[in-house]
Parts: structure tokens; sequence; C-alpha cells
């Protein structure tokens, strides 16, 4: 399973940008595509309160489907985005995917590649999920939940989206988030208390609807198998102080590392208890000057802001039978972040799964989980 999350600044992506680097510089092809962004629209007072703008997440779905099913490779449905096509377009942007549209689809044609299992957009806040087309059909209760934490503590422009989705008897949940902003000394505060509110308030009401609900579908975040937290949490760099540009000159990520909020506050208590997290090997994600390698901190223009560099872009995971394979940092110079993506080997509740969705072993949970 590949996660990936990208702070893209509020610019829609252009039809040259590059995604390949990033989607495919694992040494092996995922099942699963996990793909979270955050501000795909500037936040703005219009896109706050006004309607949403669904363009650049139709963009960005573009560019992926481009990468995951290169040319001659079909099955995802890729004309139904445009808006000439014909069929009703089988992706919304409001809803997930229903299970009823891919079963047809399956029916008109060979599927191969991926297909796009789920997205949901709120406000600049997108997430994805792509799934190897073979297993798509073992799929099912994928449900979306959202939770605003922007403006009045309610708003779009903050917050998380998180899909829910059962793949044969596990469960997944996916929640991208983009925390509160801020570098001054209690700032971490409201972002721990956004995720606070997030797990409290996210709910995946499913289970109620269903007049047979299948048995343990869960209900909250933490009642699933698997659970992956992606975004930009926004925490940063505790009491900088002058050594921090020193730190930076000399490359020792392992010493600014220990100024990390985000693993400073995880220590003594205070938020992501009993969640994990890869050591951190790259530099920091944030800020960088537009269309440069370089850092915005005394180099910064003027119109720009000047922030001390964090690691803002994180993922985390919680749950038995997960490895993480690899934790790293792409190298785009789209936005003032850098994305980030990891990669997963996940142990399934009833055993394994070949590429062709095929069971190879059927086992107690409890033995392979311990």
């Amino acid at each position: 399973m590949f996660v990936g999350t990208w702070n893209v600044g509020g610019r829609p992506p252009h039809r040259g940008l590059n995604l390949r680097d990033w989607l495919t510089s694992t040494p092996s092809s995922p099942d699963i595509y996990v793909l979270g962004f955050q501000e795909i629209v500037p936040l703005n007072a219009g896109n706050v309160l006004g309607p949403e703008d669904k363009g650049p997440a139709g963009k960005w779905l573009s560019l992926i489907r481009q990468v995951l099913n290169p040319a001659g490779i079909h099955g995802d449905a890729s004309e139904a985005d445009s808006p000439s096509a014909e069929k009703p377009p089988r992706v919304s942007f409001s809803d997930l995917l229903s299970m009823e549209e891919l079963e047809l689809e399956e029916a008109e044609g060979e599927l191969a590649g991926y297909c796009l299992a789920a997205s949901k957009q709120m406000v600049g806040i997108f997430l994805c999920v792509w799934v190897r087309s073979s297993i798509m059909h073992r799929i099912t209760a994928l449900e979306v939940s959202c939770v605003g934490r922007g403006i009045m503590g309610c708003m779009g422009n903050k917050g998380s989206i998180s899909i829910s989705m059962t793949l044969e008897r596990t469960t997944f949940c996916f929640i991208c988030t983009h925390l509160a902003s801020g570098e001054k000394d209690g700032d971490e505060v409201r972002r721990n208390s956004d995720v606070a509110e997030i797990v409290k308030r996210t709910r995946f009401q499913q289970s109620r609807r269903l007049a047979a609900p299948p048995p343990h579908l869960p209900e909250t975040i933490l009642e699933h198998d698997k659970i992956i937290w992606l975004g930009d949490l926004n925490y940063r760099l505790a009491s900088a102080n002058s050594d921090t540009h020193q730190l930076l000159q000399k490359n020792d990520w392992e010493s600014l590392l220990q100024k990390d909020q985000l693993l400073i506050e995880q220590r003594a208590g205070r938020v992501f208890a009993g969640w994990e997290e890869g050591r951190i090997y790259f530099p920091p994600t944030y800020k960088y000057l537009a269309n440069s390698d370089i850092y915005a901190v005394d180099q910064a223009k003027s119109r720009e802001k000047r922030r001390i560099p964090a690691w803002c872009d994180r993922i985390l995971w919680r749950g038995k039978g997960m490895k993480q394979m690899s934790y790293v940092r792409g190298e785009s110079r789209f936005s003032d972040h850098r994305p980030v993506y990891s990669l997963f080997s996940v142990l399934m509740n009833d055993g394994l799964f070949d590429r062709g969705g095929v069971k190879a072993a059927a086992v107690d949970s409890r033995k392979r989980e311990g």
C-alpha cells in the first residue's frame, strides 16, 4: 500500500507536472494507492464560504490516472471524467463511487491497471483511493466522513476527510488532514485539539442504515483494523532559537527533530497515543521559496512569509499487521511543501492476497498478528 501526502499551495496542476517520480519510485507495484492533498484551492473566503471549486481535483485525478494507467491500459473510466463524455461520470467529488457503477463497468469491459475506488473534496483537502482493478470487486462498505476544524471550529478550510473501506474481512480507515497553522509557542495545542476532535467527531453511519449490517462494521476511526493518518499536520519546531539555523546549515536533521512538536507532544502523551511513525531521515518539508530548493527563512522576499523550516507533512499509522517499508519525501518544486510518501506491507486479517486478488492463505489472524 502506497500512502502519499502533499500540500500543493493553492495551485492547480499544469499538464506537464511530473508525478511519476513520486508515485512510481517504489521497488514494487502497490495494490492500493492512498493519496491526500491539502490546499488544492487557495484558502480564501470565496473558496471557504462559497461553492466548492471541483476543477483542480479533476486535474489531479487526471494526472494521477496517467501515471497509474499508462497509455494502453484501460479500465478506470478516464473518459467519464471529461466534460464531453456521453455516459454519466463515474467519479463524484461529493459522494463515494458506488459499487453498482463499478460492477456495471466490469461487465462492459475487461479491467486492468488501477480503479479510482473513492474520492472526496472538502474545500482544499482532497483524498482519493486507487485500487488494483483485480481486487476492486473485493472492496465493500466504502464510506466517507468529514470534519471541519477551520473558521469558528467548523469550516472546511482546516479539518479532515476520512474514508472507510473493507477489503475482504479487513477494515481500513484513511484520514487526510490539514491541521491548525502557526509557529508560535502554544499553537501545537490547537493542533492537538484538532486531532482529538477529528477522532471524536468522525463517524461512519452505514452500519445503522443497513437492514442486516455485517458484524463488526466500524463506526469510528479507532474501530478499524488498519488506520493511516496523513496530511499537513502543521507541527513546527519548538522554541526556535539561534542554533536552529546552524543545525539547518549542517543538515543535522537528528538534532532538529529533537525540537519537533509532534514528537514532543506524542512522547508526552498529549496526542496520537498508540500511533506509530517511521524514523525521519529526510530534510524538513516546509517552507520553500517558489520553484526553488531554498527555505523561506532569511532569504524570503518581503512579500512572502518567512518560516522556520519544519516537518509539517507526516504519515502515521495504527493497527497490527502493518510494516512500513519506506518513509521518504519527493523533490518536486511545484509547491512550498515537498510531497511525502510511505510504502506499507499489510497483512490481511484472514490471510494473504496475490496480485490477482485470489486468497493465497487463510489463517487465524490472532496467530498471524500475535
